[in-house]
């Protein structure tokens, strides 16, 4: 039997039907797409390179638009130092309810490397889609991650969210390059309520895929290897080319102690990160390394297994160990005299816990010769220690990657590069990488040419970090 039903009543039940899909967590991650899309836009085409760009302008940008949202001009500020005009950062409050929950801090540059436009395929400067990709410099490096939480935050004042737990947003200069002022640095010494939080989420952890795009984990970072610049000098009375002594040219003692460092392979410290990382992913990767990682996890590695998964990627490489390689060098006054100096630059990414000063005794050691003279370049930078990884943190990441990502495991990581939270962790705010943003296995040219990230990554994110912002402070 047939029963027929008002079009009034079904047009109801359809309406409840949609408005229900609507209002799935899922759908409201991803609304305004088109929105956040001109966000995104602005905010890559907004040339903030050092020297030439300026974060400023993209901090004002970013800043008018959480202003047309609703928020009032006392929660949002440009912070400039005025001995830096072009180095700008933005900072803005969304008050939780409960002034006793510690705020969480979503932190991201917006600052990017320098990019020269005969170099690359299109306008580095012009957001392109194409192919499935957004293609221009800082699409990935860290505009993506700047946008996302901008989005949210300029969401949530829409939506009316109310947080029980404050949200800070800082979106911050001079995270790429060290004759920049970093502005993390400045608004922790300057503006510090600004930066006070329970802890941060920032950019150095993110989704990885294999080649041919398919999710294999979702990483975590839980800590950062240390970034450190060694001065290598040595200097000759000079004279005539024609003048040969051999054995005496400050070129060649310096090409001979470069390449002693260049091969020199600094031993295994195996951090818990470390440790964590290769036993979880060890299931993910052939047998030929999986049971060498699987033993690194079990605390039961040889030699023989740090050697083979050392030789099988140099991010894992560098995970294991401090890496130091020769990255600048310059030398000699005329092309036909003896040189009378040569310097060099040695960039070390060194394993938390080790000091400066023991890996500037062993840099000294390798050169192994007393006429080349080992320096530090800089200043060492601020120790921090690792996060602890708690189920505070560490369940709304495992429980939203499961429903978005199903069977794609959260791993731990050490960041081999450096990032912002080298000062938010030694100004005690532990800070963790998190994107849910999944990236190509050749690094997608950041830093170099042609910087892209995947569409579907971009906005897989942001839905993710939307959602898991919620998730800690509901």
């Amino acid at each position: 039997m047939t029963i027929r039903r008002p079009v009034a009543t079904l047009l109801a039940a359809l309406f409840a039907t949609t408005s229900a899909h609507a209002a799935t967590p899922d759908a409201q991650a991803r609304a305004d797409e088109p929105a956040f899309r001109a966000l995104y836009k602005e905010l890559v085409e907004t040339d903030s390179s050092w020297p030439n760009g300026s974060c400023t302008i993209a901090a004002e940008r970013m800043g008018a638009r959480l202003k047309a949202a609703g928020y009032p001009d006392g929660d949002v500020s440009i912070i400039v130092d005025p001995a830096h005009p072009k180095e700008g950062n933005l900072t803005a409050i969304l008050r939780g309810s409960n002034a006793k929950l510690p705020a969480v801090l979503l932190l991201a540059h917006i600052d990017v490397v320098a990019a020269k436009r005969a170099d690359w395929e299109r306008d580095p400067f012009t957001l392109v889609e194409e192919q499935g990709y957004f293609y221009g410099r800082g699409t990935s490096d860290d505009k993506a991650m700047a946008a996302a939480f901008k989005d949210q935050m300029i969401r949530y004042r829409q939506e009316g969210y109310k947080p029980k737990r404050t949200i800070k947003l800082a979106l911050t200069c001079g995270e790429e390059t060290e004759k920049a002022l970093n502005g993390v640095e400045y608004l922790l010494k300057n503006n510090p309520e600004a930066m006070k939080a329970g802890w941060a989420l920032n950019e150095g952890g993110g989704g990885s895929l294999d080649e041919s795009g398919k999710p294999v984990s979702q990483g975590v970072q839980a800590g950062e290897k240390v970034y450190q610049d060694f001065t290598f000098t040595a200097t000759a009375p000079g004279g005539h080319s024609s003048r040969q002594k051999p054995g005496f040219n400050a070129i060649g003692w310096m090409a001979a102690a470069l390449s002693r460092v260049n091969g020199y392979d600094f031993p295994v410290d195996l951090t818990p990160a470390a440790k964590a990382y290769f036993g979880a992913a060890a299931a993910l990767y052939p047998a030929k390394v999986s049971a060498a990682m699987a033993a690194i996890g079990s605390g039961k590695a040889t030699d023989a297994d740090y050697a083979a998964v050392s030789a099988e990627d140099p991010s894992w490489n560098a995970t294991l160990r401090t890496t130091c390689i020769p990255t600048l060098i310059a030398g000699g006054h005329a092309a036909n005299a003896q040189p009378q100096s040569v310097t060099a630059n040695v960039n070390c990414r060194i394993i938390p816990g080790e000091s400066v000063d023991s890996v500037l005794a062993r840099l000294a050691e390798v050169a192994a010769d007393p006429q080349v003279k080992v320096t530090l370049a800089d200043p060492p930078q601020p120790k921090s220690s690792a996060p602890e990884l708690t189920p505070q943190i560490m369940a709304p990441i495992e429980a939203l990657t499961k429903e978005m990502w199903p069977g794609v495991p959260v791993i731990p990581r050490l960041a081999t590069g450096a990032t912002d939270g080298r000062f938010t962790n030694a100004a005690g705010i532990p800070t963790y990488g998190v994107s849910g943003m999944f990236s190509d296995p050749d690094g997608q040219g950041v830093h170099g040419l042609n910087e892209r990230i995947r569409v579907k990554s971009l906005l897989d994110g942001r839905a993710f970090l939307y959602r898991l912002v919620k998730a800690y402070t509901q």
